[in-house]
């Protein structure tokens, strides 16, 4: 992997090859993480959840419209809302 590699420091659309190319750039030290989240202005949480993505999923994790099915954001039934607020 090189520099060349990375996707360009103004990349806006984020897919999943980019996601991708930007972890596998900070796993083989071509980059740091601190370099690449001032390069890409992106939070180290925002990194480090692309980086459980594709640990936990495999680089079809990084897709955006199967964040909540990969993520395992269940919402939570208005029941059970309504009886943790009225138990406080």
């Amino acid at each position: 992997m090189t520099e060349n590699d990375l996707p360009p420091p103004d990349t806006k659309r984020w897919v999943m090859r980019r996601k991708a190319e930007v972890v596998a750039g900070v796993r083989s030290g071509l980059i740091s993480l601190e370099e690449a989240c001032r390069r890409y202005t992106l939070s180290v949480e925002e990194f480090l959840s692309w980086q459980r993505l594709i640990d936990s999923h495999g680089m079809r994790g990084l897709r955006a419209t199967r964040l909540q099915d990969y993520r395992g954001n269940q919402p939570v039934p208005v029941r059970s809302r309504m009886a943790s607020t009225a138990a406080e």
